[in-house]
């Protein structure tokens, strides 16, 4: 059996932050964030939360697909910014929309959650566990932003993205990922809950440093354009597919120049990789999906088509699919 998707959505939170008014928080300029990142603009929670905006975005995902709830039996959110550590957000979600039969958990791959999340849930129709499932990426990488940060703050957003997945008969495309826990430095967010009770007196309460993301920019680069166009080559080869076969490389949306990059190393051309990073900037595991459901909606996608998905980040995680377009 081979995971179809069968319909799209997406959610963003209503508040709007523009490359001015992060300029009112540090010393930056509208300029300078285009020049080095592509985006103008991202959206930023207020009343919404990881949970909410999981939920709205699989009701469209749903209405899209022609499906009840009710039908689905799997839902897997992937999040690194949840509203709560439990319920998880995946039974958010489920109480949320009446899908009352399906099992649901959430994993963390954090920029590429989506694409494992993916894996997860292919494997499981491949072994017959399930014909329907809900895909979900939702972040609010805001709450976990230092806004005082100007290397990092310039580059997240909030948002959901959805697909509803059936299985159907085919042969499965081979997955293809990697993590790299040794260079896990480069890319990290710690948890507020990390310290200990049973510390004995005198001893630090809690470990030095900060409690929102902190990245070193040139080594998560670096490793990006490395890593993204080996897993989409290894992908093509399990497949035994050319480049010419793809005619989407759907990447996780966060650095224009990560993306320019990919595509000079894979020699293809830029018309094959679309970007929406403009106006959400990076959103993580919710970037691909949203993407997906941008290209669904203006019909850019055409029946048969085969599309790469890619996704790299935190961990160091990356990893890529394959998938061909059947929605009708």
């Amino acid at each position: 059996m081979i995971g179809v998707i069968r319909g799209t959505g997406s959610c963003v939170p209503e508040r709007v932050l523009t490359n001015d008014g992060i300029a009112g928080l540090v010393e930056t300029s509208d300029g300078w964030i285009r020049e080095r990142t592509g985006i103008e603009e991202r959206r930023v929670v207020t009343t919404e939360t990881c949970a909410s905006l999981a939920a709205e975005a699989a009701r469209w995902a749903l209405q899209d697909a022609g499906m009840d709830a009710a039908e689905l039996e799997l839902i897997v959110v992937s999040t690194m910014s949840p509203t709560r550590v439990m319920p998880c957000t995946a039974c958010e979600v489920q109480a949320a929309i009446g899908a009352g039969a399906a099992q649901c958990f959430d994993l963390n791959a954090a920029c590429s959650g989506f694409v494992a999340a993916w894996h997860t849930v292919n494997a499981y129709m491949a072994a017959g566990f399930v014909k329907k499932a809900l895909i979900v990426g939702s972040e609010c990488l805001s709450k976990v932003t230092d806004w005082t940060d100007r290397s990092t703050c310039i580059l997240f957003g909030d948002g959901a993205g959805a697909v509803v997945v059936s299985a159907e008969e085919g042969s499965p495309y081979l997955p293809a990922a990697c993590s790299d826990g040794a260079a896990g430095g480069a890319l990290t967010l710690r948890n507020r809950q990390d310290g200990s009770p049973f510390q004995a007196t005198g001893e630090a309460a809690k470990p030095e440093g900060s409690y929102f993301m902190e990245m070193d920019g040139q080594a998560v680069f670096k490793f990006a354009v490395r890593k993204v166009p080996q897993v989409i080559e290894e992908v093509l080869e399990k497949n035994r597919l050319g480049r010419e076969a793809i005619s989407h490389y759907v990447l996780h949306q966060a650095n224009q120049r990560i993306v320019e990059a990919v595509a000079r190393r894979l020699g293809e051309p830029m018309e094959k990789f679309p970007m929406n990073l403009q106006r959400y900037g990076n959103t993580s595991s919710a970037s691909i999906p949203i993407l997906l459901d941008e290209l669904n909606r203006g019909g850019a996608l055409k029946s048969g088509e085969k599309l790469v998905l890619a996704g790299f980040g935190g961990g160091l995680t990356w990893g890529a699919a394959v998938t061909e377009w059947r929605k009708a």
